[in-house]
């Protein structure tokens, strides 16, 4: 049988890997200063951008001139918010990114979708390193990580605590 001590070491470990996990979550800020608008490029964007399970999209736009609409991938090239999966106005659309695959997103609004707002997003989170998009120039990205190593290990003692 196992001693407290040794429980307590696999527990702090485990806790620990949870909390380095939500650690590295990265919140983007869709199309960063200029926000869900029309005339930003959402391909040159998400390029150089690695996004992984956890993370966070924020869409910022003015409610009464946009949406963030998700839809499939067909609706997505036909620029089709008819079968969304998810529909805001908003002005303030947050989207956690729950699992690996890609995800698309448009703005309903007629005409918009068409003149390129819209964004397809592909999540890594199967166990296989990430694909990364190389750049040919460095971009400015307004990124903000969602915890820190204080946060970490805030977690982690709150996790040996409840081991005790």
């Amino acid at each position: 049988m196992p001693s407290t001590l040794a429980r307590v070491a696999v527990l702090f470990a485990a806790g620990f890997t949870a909390a380095a996990a939500l650690a590295s979550a990265t919140t983007f800020i869709v199309g960063d200063d200029q926000g869900w608008t029309i005339g930003v490029d959402y391909i040159a964007w998400v390029r150089g951008k690695t996004f992984k399970v956890g993370d966070k999209l924020v869409f910022d736009y003015p409610s009464a001139e946009h949406a963030v609409t998700e839809v499939g991938k067909n609706d997505y090239f036909a620029c089709a918010g008819g079968s969304a999966l998810s529909n805001d106005r908003s002005g303030s659309t947050n989207v956690t990114l729950t699992g690996p695959g890609t995800r698309y997103f448009i703005c309903n609004i007629p005409g918009h979708c068409t003149i390129g707002m819209r964004l397809a997003v592909t999540i890594a989170g199967d166990g296989s390193p990430p694909v990364v998009t190389p750049t040919a120039t460095a971009t400015g990205s307004r990124i903000r990580p969602r915890m820190g190593p204080v946060g970490v290990a805030a977690a982690a003692g709150a996790m040996i605590k409840l081991a005790l």
